[in-house]
């Protein structure tokens, strides 16, 4: 259940607005669970029958080699919330250090991951209450979501991130569950090679295209930077909570990876692979901690899908108000004060949710965000090492060495994709380097800003 939330564009956009200083009042350990609850531990699920199958039940050993990349790449944001304390983005962060081409560049990659969040979790409402209702097709019950988020982002309700509280309360809970009835029937009923699921039969490479996919897992830990004005000491604080954050969440994925391979120890014994999870919960549990785990996923699945939708069309409608895309996508509905065109151009795009599988959609999610993390990765030797000229064995060491191998890993997982991702990536890159030379006139001028937090005016 991949989740974006608006949240930090609507803290960026109150400082705009307001003069009043906010408050700092967020320790570490508030700022962590900030970052654990935008992580959403309960994504674990999102595609663990489909990484289970790519590496052989080794999801575990796949889940570390992910971690391990996401530890080089958070430090490079943590390097990069004290240098630029107001950035806060993959996006921001190469504007500043590679210039705004580049810049505008990485900031339309990252739109895949803006585009297609919605539809995945369209896409996931579908597998898992059709699970439970198998009689009636997975589209269906993902059309019907689609619809009723398009209408409530027309009209403009805003319930959801109320909602989404209650929901990521009790993801973290079923998550804990999970883990605490898994320990206890490998205690009653024994248990296999208890290092099997991180030990690779057939190479690497499965590993690492499993990894890839996993990590639409780690978006969002990066999220902790947009509190830099509401924390205390936040030159100490935000890089340090980025970290373990990642750490603590990289964790719980592998802890469930681990556990879930020993319970159910062979892939090919999931009727779905797509919606494993409530198999696995029927493994170490019953049918009805089943049924209750398919019904908190739902729910914060549309919970999700809605806020990724707001945020998605805001920032299109954004991009049409200042000619970056056609301008009839720039206009607010005079009845509704929303972009109901924007939203209904993202609707459409959702419709991918019919006619794709999840290791595709997972695939092209994830190619956006590596390609981002391998930029912040290099921002850091560029801006440290190169224009700052940081010297010495501690700088070579955290400036240059580390921000590189974080890059070269990112670039493997990047490369590690399935091939339908780098066949849409590769248009859409294409796309907005057309874009950008028409808007730069052959890259001669300044290019565009893409606002990532615009909002729309109230009503």
């Amino acid at each position: 259940m991949p989740t974006k939330s608006p949240l930090s564009g609507a803290i960026q956009r109150s400082r705009a607005t307001s003069t009043v200083k906010l408050r700092r009042i967020l320790g570490l350990p508030a700022l962590i669970l900030f970052g654990l609850t935008y992580m959403a531990p309960v994504t674990v699920f999102t595609t663990y029958g489909t990484v289970s199958q790519i590496t052989d039940n080794h999801l575990a050993a796949a889940y570390v080699v992910a971690l391990a990349t996401m530890i080089f790449t958070a430090i490079s944001y943590a390097h990069l919330s004290r240098a630029f304390p107001a950035a806060g983005s993959a996006y921001s962060y190469t504007q500043k250090s590679f210039g705004g081409h580049l810049g505008f560049m990485t900031g339309w990659t990252l739109m895949l991951d803006y585009l297609f969040l919605p539809m995945i979790n369209f896409l996931l409402i579908g597998i898992y209450l059709n699970s439970q209702f198998p009689q009636i097709p997975a589209g269906v019950f993902a059309l019907a979501s689609l619809l009723l988020v398009l209408v409530l982002n027309v009209v403009g309700i805003n319930f959801v991130s109320k909602m989404n509280t209650a929901v990521v309360s009790l993801s973290v809970l079923l998550v804990v569950v999970f883990i605490a009835l898994s320990f206890n029937q490998l205690t009653v009923h024994g248990a296999p090679d208890i290092l099997g699921p991180f030990s690779p039969s057939n190479g690497l490479g499965p590993i690492f295209s499993g990894a890839a996919i996993l990590s639409l897992s780690f978006l969002g830990f990066d999220a902790v930077s947009t509190l830099s004005e509401e924390a205390k000491s936040p030159e100490k604080n935000i890089p340090r909570a980025i970290i373990i954050t990642t750490l603590l969440g990289g964790s719980i994925f592998i802890a469930v990876a681990w556990l879930g391979g020993l319970v159910f120890p062979d892939w090919r014994s999931f009727v779905n692979l797509d919606a494993a999870g409530a198999e696995l919960m029927a493994k170490v549990g019953n049918t009805f901690f089943a049924t209750f785990f398919v019904a908190i996923y739902v729910v914060g699945a549309f919970g999700s899908g809605m806020t990724t939708q707001v945020s998605v069309t805001r920032i299109i409608f954004a991009m049409g108000r200042d000619g970056l895309l056609p301008r009839k996508l720039g206009i607010l509905s005079a009845r509704f004060r929303t972009p109901v065109t924007a939203a209904v151009v993202v609707s459409v795009i959702s419709l991918l949710c019919l006619v794709l599988n999840l290791e595709a959609a997972a695939s092209m999610i994830s190619f956006g965000a590596l390609f981002a993390f391998s930029m912040v990765n290099l921002a850091v030797a560029k801006h440290f090492y190169i224009d700052t000229k940081r010297r010495g064995a501690g700088a070579v060491a955290n400036y240059l060495m580390l921000p590189l191998a974080g890059f070269a890993l990112t670039i493997w997982l990047w490369t590690s994709l399935a091939p339908i991702s780098w066949i849409v990536g590769a248009c859409w890159m294409a796309l907005g380097a057309g874009i950008l030379a028409w808007r730069t006139k052959g890259f001669r001028q300044a290019p565009p800003h893409i606002n990532f937090n615009e909002g729309i005016p109230a009503e």
